[in-house]
């Protein structure tokens, strides 16, 4: 298997609901795995952008939203052996008793810094004992447990070095784009097809967004489509399959989204306007796999400069530029093409803010998609911003890594007023 392969294959992960409030449930539930007894205090400290991401985030199985909730429900209904979909067995009673240790003030969320690197430490006591889990670097990996004061598992002692990001070069650094397209166009097919999986997922979760009377967003988009899931319009087929599975995300809809770099998003966008085209337009399934690798490429090439978690939207920005380049290559266009859509993405929506996983990710998705069809079409007429304008780099690579900085170190500050617009939306 290449390594490309790999990292793709690595990276994509069901996630239920918006993945930060997940995360949160999945650790506060690996936590409480280790105890017995009945609770008697909960308290999980987050990344900024951990916090921001679930602030107002719907939360599957609830009607409830926000990181205090996910952690509640999470010590009384998670199951860490599902990761991510650690509340998929949630019942209505489980958030009767998740919002009684709430009222009893058993639970606090608070604040570990300002920074895009995920972090997670999930502390839980219970009358027969007490537990830390902590997560680092990516939404799932837990770097040590600690049960009763007793050492189960650390492997941040032998991170330390590794963990320092800025010492490091992620493996898909090591490519440029025209290495990506040659990549995805003679990878053996047999070695893509995992990638089906995203599909079959991603689209149940947009069926669910059609089908429940809770999203507002997905009805409008079919209405604008001519009343038709597939038709001839291929931007607002693209729209409607893309956003209505994000709305159903964001609301905490019970299906699980395809995640791509920790974010279920950035798996929406990055697939559901392709398969738009590809339904529109007749192309073959192996056409569609290879554009969608090479969407998931570029999205990953964005995002480990931007950081996991940051103050932009790498949904939009970094989804939405993988997304611009499968269209071109759907659509038998050159790299040199893509590049240009790449430089069209990054003098348009670049910086558009992250305020959480909540219903405004939907229109970040609207904006995503119009601003990729409208990239991807000026670039393959000979339309493009230039080189030397903005933070458009020489070559491709150096656009992207641009963008990425853009966010992170960029978009430090942005990140601490954001959150604290959301601390004193708290005290209102």
């Amino acid at each position: 298997m290449k390594e490309l392969t790999k990292l793709i294959l690595e990276d994509m992960k069901p996630a239920l609901g918006v993945t930060e409030p997940g995360a949160i449930a999945y650790a506060a539930a690996k936590a409480k795995s280790y105890l017995e007894g009945e609770v008697e205090q909960v308290c999980v400290a987050m990344n900024s952008g951990m916090y921001k991401n679930a602030f107002t985030c719907g939360i599957p199985n609830s009607s409830e939203v926000g990181n205090v909730f996910a952690a509640a429900l999470g010590v009384v209904a998670g199951n860490a052996e599902k990761g991510l979909e650690s509340l998929a067995d949630v019942r209505s009673e489980d958030n009767t008793s998740a919002k009684k240790l709430i009222e009893q003030g058993k639970v606090q969320v608070e604040l570990s810094g300002i920074t895009s690197r995920i972090f997670i430490e999930a502390f839980v006591k219970t009358t027969n004992g007490e537990a830390t889990v902590t997560i680092r670097d990516s939404h799932t990996n837990i770097v040590k447990i600690v049960v009763n004061g007793k050492i189960v598992l650390d492997k941040e002692s032998e991170e330390v070095l590794e963990n320092k990001e800025e010492n490091k070069t992620h493996a898909i650094h090591n490519y440029t784009l025209e290495q990506l397209v040659k990549y995805v166009e003679t990878e053996a097919i047999e070695e893509l097809l995992f990638i089906r999986e995203a599909y079959k997922i991603n689209w149940e979760l947009f069926e669910e967004g059609l089908r429940n009377p809770r999203t507002t967003f997905a009805r409008y988009l079919l209405e604008k489509n001519g009343g038709k899931i597939i038709s001839s319009n291929e931007q607002a087929t693209a729209s409607l399959l893309c956003n209505a599975a994000i709305e159903a995300r964001v609301i905490g809809l019970d299906k699980p989204a395809m995640s791509i770099t920790g974010s279920g998003a950035h798996g929406i966008i990055a697939t559901m306007p392709l398969y738009a085209a590809y339904k529109v337009n007749g192309y073959c399934e192996e056409k569609l796999l290879r554009a969608t690798a090479l969407s998931y490429l570029v999205c990953m090439y964005i995002k480990e400069y931007s950081g996991k978690l940051s103050a932009f939207c790498g949904c939009a920005i970094a989804a939405g530029t993988g997304m611009a380049c499968a269209l071109v290559y759907l659509r038998g266009g050159t790299t040199e093409m893509m590049k240009h859509a790449i430089n069209n993405m990054a003098s348009s929506i670049t910086g558009m803010i992250c305020d959480g996983g909540n219903q405004g990710c939907t229109m970040k998705g609207i904006a995503a998609v119009d601003a990729a069809y409208q990239s991807v079409d000026f670039a393959m007429h000979g339309i493009y911003i230039q080189d030397v304008h903005g933070i458009n780099g020489n070559t491709a690579e150096e656009t992207m890594r641009n963008m990425g900085l853009i966010a992170s170190p960029g978009m430090v500050e942005t990140e601490g007023t954001i959150v604290k617009i959301f601390e004193d939306k708290l005290k209102k």
